[in-house]
């Protein structure tokens, strides 16, 4: 598989609704591997596939704590509650932050990359970031959700 490219905004595939994965085989799994490889090459905590071009329902995510490399295949909101409200930003929107409103607890079913089901619990800013990812996979951008920009720099110490 060639090396994976981002893909920035205004690009439409960015809201376009991903179909669920049906096939689980290497492929998927490269595409896997490539995105994860591209998401900390880009210093981001998610990477979603529509953001490499390929529409399938297909996320990773890594916030750098005890949970790790999270894998999330055709991801499923069961539940979520409680309410939090910080910054954001997207490696398709380079240098564009904004305060987005995402619950607090959210319990999430997906497959792996075999096809497993899981099931798990994210709280605080690994549930904002799975939230944000799943968006991606149905079409939705932080951007229609940010309540307020930040001015460059305005984030930084």
């Amino acid at each position: 598989m060639a090396k994976l490219k981002l893909v920035y905004h205004p690009d439409e595939v960015l809201e376009t609704k991903c179909e669920p994965v049906t096939v689980f085989d290497n492929k998927l799994a490269k595409l896997i591997n490539g995105m994860y490889d591209l998401m900390l090459e880009a210093d981001g905590v998610g990477l979603a596939a529509p953001q490499v071009g390929v529409l399938q329902q297909v996320a990773v995510v890594d916030i750098g704590d005890r949970h790790g490399k999270i894998e999330l295949v055709n991801p499923v909101i069961l539940e979520k509650h409680g309410q939090q409200t910080g910054p954001e930003g997207c490696l398709s929107f380079p240098g564009l932050f904004g305060d987005v409103t995402r619950a607090d607890y959210v319990k999430v079913r997906a497959h792996n990359r075999r096809g497993k089901v899981f099931v798990m619990e994210a709280k605080g800013f690994l549930a904002r970031a799975i939230q944000h990812e799943i968006d991606h996979l149905h079409g939705v951008l932080f951007t229609e959700k940010v309540s307020r920009y930040y001015e460059d720099g305005e984030l930084e110490g």
